[in-house]
């Protein structure tokens, strides 16, 4: 891998840390932040506009949480002058694992395909919010006595409260004023049983009983995403797991999901990730020493210092 494609990508070995916050300020023209292998929470103080997560399109204003998963392709388009905070942080300080469906701080804010990444905040909560992010910057700064201790303390401290504020607003979610469609329970249900096996939109859309176009109408309306983006994500969350935790060979994990030939299944990963499967899985379980693996089929493939993994698709 060269050291320009690596750049941004949290390293241990060249002294990165863990975690950071850094300003952020974005001008009407717009702004493409590069792919990290970090988890990213803004907090957007001021300005209002749109944010792509991936192929979706969501709106932000000030007072907002929002968030993304590592490797993930993200691109601001405000509609105003848009400030804030950007906190980093990656799995080696605090494992909220954002492959595995679960429930919790990482499913809820991190993973939620049916949920857009984003929470407004009511004034008080900003407030908050502000507090607590401001103390993180402190700690950062004055790096004291167990320092790191207090930052992962104030850090979860905000994914908590966040995790509340989500739950709430996901009773009550109505995206552009549009009552949540009731189909999409059923949709999650079958996407969740079906999506090694079926990766069509009218595959779907005959289970539920509907045209392919209305089907994907709602998604559109409802998620800002496309009907096939939202299957192409449930698998990639299923592969992106198995890849990282486990030492399965690529070829068995595309089998997996339901994809014959491996080189197409590796470019849908590279595309969607930046990086191929092969580096994917060797850098993370290089800077991890290995504690990513939770199936060892063998020794962990932990490269030697200063050696760099092939990033063609694998």
């Amino acid at each position: 891998m060269t050291k320009r494609s690596q750049q941004n990508l949290y390293d241990p070995r060249t002294g990165d840390a863990a975690i950071s916050t850094l300003p952020f300020e974005v001008s009407p023209r717009g702004l493409d932040p590069p792919r990290t292998n970090c988890f990213s929470v803004y907090w957007i103080e001021t300005g209002s506009g749109d944010f792509w997560a991936d192929a979706a399109r969501h709106s932000f204003g000030a007072g907002s949480l929002i968030f993304f998963v590592p490797y993930q392709y993200i691109r601001f388009t405000p509609a105003d002058e848009t400030r804030g905070v950007v906190i980093h942080f990656h799995a080696n300080f605090l494992c909220v694992e954002t492959f595995h469906a679960e429930s919790g701080c990482a499913g809820s804010l991190f993973s939620d395909l049916y949920h857009p990444p984003v929470i407004r905040l009511a004034a008080k909560d900003g407030c908050e919010v502000t507090s607590v992010v401001k103390r993180m910057q402190h700690e950062e700064q004055s790096r004291g006595l167990a320092y790191e201790e207090m930052l992962l303390a104030q850090l979860k401290v905000l994914l908590i409260l966040a995790t509340r504020l989500k739950a709430q607003q996901t009773d009550a979610y109505s995206p552009a004023s549009r009552v949540r469609h009731p189909v999409l329970g059923p949709l999650k249900e079958l996407i969740d049983e079906h999506y090694a096996t079926l990766h069509s939109p009218s595959d779907y859309a005959k289970l539920l009983h509907m045209t392919p176009k209305t089907l994907g109408r709602i998604v559109r309306e409802q998620l800002g995403k496309s009907l096939t983006d939202l299957i192409r994500e449930r698998i990639l969350t299923h592969a992106k797991w198995q890849i990282l935790h486990t030492l399965k060979p690529v070829k068995e994990v595309a089998r997996e999901v339901g994809f014959r030939d491996e080189l197409y299944f590796s470019r849908m990963f590279k595309k969607a990730t930046g990086y191929s499967p092969t580096f994917f899985r060797e850098f993370e379980t290089e800077i991890r020493g290995g504690r990513n693996l939770s199936i060892l089929l063998g020794p962990a493939p932990i490269l030697k210092q200063g050696s760099a993994p092939d990033t063609s698709s694998s």
